[in-house]
């Protein structure tokens, strides 16, 4: 049995960037606190969290005083460096570049649209997702967040609109909801609409890559943390297009049955996978019975 690991998966510059300025500072210090899950992987948490990561929420955050804090690739918004500022935080921040490029062109695109105007940013991503909560921040919590066609209803179409999305989310969606909004508004007239495509290509062209990679194997073994969206929207791909598909956390949860008569087995993951971890997956399978 061939058991190949996908060799696009795994983590983004921006994830490895981050675990990078975490294990540097914690080389040296053995202790840094991180601002929500350095990553959407409960495994690479805990390997982080034995070398001295402490994950804390925003509320844990705020009552912090003259200590180091990691800012991770998702960002935040301009309320926390505030807080920083306040309470002699001092940020190791590793917020991805691309997410601080989008940030900053929210902020503008906000800031030239005058109150008179009415203009709405509109957001396209998941509500309460770290980068989208940064993203609206650069908005004073004014902008307006987008998942599904019915969201749509939440946008004046007589009045200007901006439209970003996620860096994370489906390209596919993210042009099918700029054409409903930009027929929206010119029914009633309305040409004042601008839409930026903010997807980070890295992780968006990894659904055409994963449907090549998913037609290569008898089976596919996709490995993510539960907590990560890129995740979830990456499985549903491999298993569109290979229904031998099956989604697990670690190693511990693979099914020796699910190989029986497999001649080629691929393992893959989200952006927020870790190498080590489709290499222990690899490993179990590895010790399998062929038959």
């Amino acid at each position: 049995m061939k058991i190949t690991i996908d060799e696009n998966s795994g983590f983004c510059f921006g994830v490895v960037y981050a675990i990078q300025m975490a294990e540097d500072e914690l080389d040296q210090n053995h202790e840094l606190y991180c601002l929500g899950d350095i990553v959407h992987n409960d495994k690479e948490v805990e390997r982080l969290t034995k070398k001295g990561l402490k994950t804390i929420d925003h509320d844990d955050f705020r009552k912090l005083r003259d200590c180091k804090v990691l800012i991770r690739a998702h960002g935040e918004p301009p309320e926390t460096y505030q807080i920083a500022l306040k309470n002699n935080i001092e940020l190791i921040d590793a917020s991805c570049p691309v997410v601080l490029k989008l940030q900053n062109r929210v902020r503008h695109a906000y800031d030239k649209f005058s109150p008179e105007s009415g203009g709405q940013i509109v957001i396209y991503g998941k509500p309460g997702h770290a980068e989208v909560n940064a993203l609206m921040g650069q908005t004073g919590g004014k902008g307006i967040i987008i998942t599904t066609v019915e969201d749509l209803d939440k946008i004046d179409f007589t009045k200007p609109v901006t439209l970003f999305s996620q860096t994370t989310k489906s390209t596919a969606n993210f042009y099918k909801l700029r054409t409903m909004i930009e027929e929206r508004m010119e029914a009633v007239g309305n040409e004042d609409f601008t839409a930026n495509d903010t997807i980070c290509r890295q992780v968006s062209n990894r659904d055409v890559q994963l449907r090549t990679f998913a037609l290569q194997h008898d089976v596919v073994i996709f490995v993510s943390g539960k907590k990560s969206s890129n995740g979830k929207v990456l499985y549903e791909v491999c298993n569109s297009i290979n229904p031998n598909s099956y989604f697990v956390t670690d190693d511990q949860e693979l099914n020796q049955s699910w190989f029986k008569n497999a001649d080629s087995v691929g393992i893959c993951g989200a952006t927020s996978t870790p190498l080590w971890l489709m290499e222990d997956v690899a490993k179990q399978i590895g010790t399998f019975p062929l038959s």
